[in-house]
């Protein structure tokens, strides 16, 4: 069986299979090495998740019998939701996103002291674009104010990254990364807030920059069977002794 890379989060991981996706493109950087399973889940905050997580990461299951040896989590898109706002019924408050990601790492942890966790930080919100995408939905019916500010989706991915200080995890600040580029909310955002193929190429990148300086990185994992240089055209079987041991 194949080591497992698991990615949790919400609609930002559940997209990433699409067309120039990043967790498409972690599978194609693991191919033969590890498999990558999206666990991802739109429009859910970080209070709503900890409902799947003994679901998708079970302390004792009979049919999962190695743990992840990844796991990324990648939440506050949604609870940086403003109250007052249309999407006010995601927001979840500051202290307690940090709580739950805490809570998602302590089981994670529980279930497995050696998989590796890396928490990624919300990307930045273009507020014009999400006002364009509105109206592309709504026309005059659109509401007036963003739902979600690039300054508040800040201080979400500040508390990701302050847990990951305190806990020793890996992670990753999309939020500042991508605003290192002139032009970032129409290069990287296509609707002010979901990554275009450009923006899942950054993710991508910084992910296997945090990867290739582990353990687990996809250069030192082993194929999980031989390469076909070390098949012997006569002798085949050769090549699968060790299968039978």
């Amino acid at each position: 069986m194949r080591p497992q890379i698991v990615l949790f989060g919400d609609s930002l991981t559940a997209q990433s299979f699409g067309s120039g996706g990043w967790g498409a493109a972690l599978a194609d950087t693991y191919s033969r090495k590890a498999d990558v399973v999206v666990r991802g889940y739109g429009g859910y905050n970080s209070r709503w998740a900890l409902f799947l997580l003994h679901h998708i990461f079970p302390l004792v299951c009979a049919d999962i019998p190695k743990p992840p040896i990844v796991v990324t989590i990648f939440f506050g898109a949604n609870d940086a939701a403003i109250l007052g706002r249309t999407s006010e019924r995601q927001h979840v408050p500051l202290e307690e996103f940090k709580n739950n990601l805490k809570k998602m790492v302590n089981h994670l942890k529980e279930c497995s002291p050696t998989t590796l966790v890396i928490l990624i930080t919300p990307p930045p919100v273009d507020e014009e674009g999400r006002n364009e995408y509105a109206r592309s939905l709504y026309g005059d019916e659109a509401r007036e104010l963003p739902e979600r500010t690039n300054e508040v989706t800040g201080l979400y991915a500040t508390q990701c990254l302050e847990l990951a200080k305190e806990m020793g995890l890996l992670a990753i600040d999309l939020w500042s990364k991508l605003q290192e580029t002139e032009g970032w909310q129409k290069k990287f955002l296509r609707d002010g807030l979901h990554l275009t193929p450009e923006g899942n190429a950054i993710v991508h990148q910084e992910l296997e920059k945090v990867l290739n300086e582990t353990s687990v990185s996809a250069a030192k994992l082993p194929l999980d069977f031989p390469h076909h240089s070390k098949i012997d055209g006569k002798n085949p079987e050769k090549a699968f002794e060790y299968l039978s041991l």
